[in-house]
């Protein structure tokens, strides 16, 4: 078998790739929707994979991950590393899981980041309001990631939260008391409203400072809740920094989560040897494909590091990605951040998913070939951007 063509359509704002073989076999990888712009540098790799046999897998991995990098490169890298897999599947007539080793598990964990409600406000009342309505939600969600602190609009929002200015991108800064006790008043209302039923995971930054962490850490040690994520690095930061999460993790019996940003298993490896951190969260659209993810997971498990990939943007065929290369971690897997489809009509468009979904917080793994899900063309076409027109022919 040989790939005859590479090709990427932005459908809604989901870079989508598609690649082709003689054989009539195709297979999708899919960025994340933050990624509108992703096409070229998708499109930089096909003549380096076209004519490859599409089945060897880690053979055609090996003449694009080296010119891969920290986003957005290695989004475009991952994307095609998925749809590598998709046809290898499709090929030998069985689901991607089993070419990564088998199922450790027939149900995997997901956890909140995606369904989302407006908040009316900052108060600790409005964050208290808003999980309640996550608590509620159809999915029956085990744990519940909220942003608070840089990650969220209390920068702009609540006067005197630190010393700075609010930046376009990248805000940091020391918090004030009155910042930081706005913080731990917030956490304190969500976890009145979740008790010990439901798991309160928080996205923190990036944007603190080593002292101020700490003192946030601590603080939250008696509420249990199940990390900080990103509390000095996240996204687009080309950079790892494991010494001075080190300083942070040694410093609390709170877990210290970081990750999503991060591009192959050679850019986790300070992390996990270091034990800079408690639990790492790749993103399988970003970190070089699923099978590098699996490598992580293993990696970090023979250190005693936790695993709870990052994946909120990454759309329905990212989610068909992260079922198979979850059902297969080591048991230091917790659960993978729930995507949906944005817009809503990507559910119309998509065929071999579950209905529902999620149910009490899993997700039933599949047994189709390949990742198992596929887009219906004709329902897709009219999403199809002018330029894109021809993304289905063969």
């Amino acid at each position: 078998m040989k790939i005859t063509d590479l090709k990427c359509a932005i459908i809604g704002n989901n870079p989508v790739v598609r690649i082709t073989t003689d054989e009539g076999i195709h297979g999708l990888g899919q960025a994340e929707t933050t990624k509108p712009y992703l096409k070229p540098h998708v499109m930089f790799y096909k003549d380096m994979i076209v004519g490859e046999d599409p089945t060897d897998v880690e053979r055609v991995m090996l003449r694009i991950r080296r010119l891969g990098a920290f986003k957005p490169w290695g989004s475009a890298v991952s994307a095609i590393e998925m749809a590598l897999w998709d046809i290898a599947g499709k090929a030998a007539g069985i689901p991607v899981y089993k070419l990564l080793g088998g199922k450790v598990r027939d149900k995997v964990r997901v956890y909140n980041g995606a369904i989302r409600f407006p908040m009316k406000g900052h108060s600790p009342d409005d964050y208290a309001e808003n999980m309640a309505k996550m608590k509620a939600s159809p999915e029956g969600f085990s744990i519940i990631k909220q942003a608070v602190g840089f990650h969220s609009s209390m920068a702009r929002e609540v006067p005197g939260f630190f010393y700075g200015e609010v930046q376009p991108r990248g805000t940091r800064g020391q918090i004030t008391e009155r910042g930081l006790k706005h913080v731990i008043a917030c956490v304190e209302a969500m976890k009145g409203v979740l008790g010990d039923e439901v798991g309160l995971a928080l996205d923190c930054g990036p944007g603190w400072m080593v002292p101020d962490a700490i003192r946030l850490a601590k603080a939250l040690e008696p509420l249990n809740v199940m990390w900080l994520e990103d509390l000095f690095t996240g996204d687009y930061t080309p950079y790892v920094l494991a010494d001075v999460y080190r300083d942070i993790t040694m410093s609390t019996s709170t877990p210290i989560h970081t990750g999503e940003q991060i591009y192959l298993r050679q850019n986790f490896r300070e992390l996990i040897e270091k034990h800079a951190v408690n639990i790492i969260g790749p993103d399988p659209e970003d970190v070089g494909g699923i099978a590098e993810l699996k490598w992580i997971a293993e990696y970090a498990d023979l250190h005693g590091i936790l695993m709870a990939p990052h994946g909120v943007f990454d759309g329905l065929i990212g989610l068909a990605a992260h079922v198979h290369v979850a059902a297969t971690m080591p048991q230091n897997y917790i659960a993978f951040e729930y995507p949906i489809g944005n817009p809503s009509w990507w559910y119309d468009i998509v065929s071999g998913l579950p209905n529902p979904v999620v149910k009490d917080s899993m997700i039933d793994v599949w047994d189709t070939p390949g990742l198992g899900v596929d887009i219906i063309p004709d329902k897709a076409e009219q999403y199809l951007r002018e330029e894109d027109k021809g993304f289905f022919d063969d």
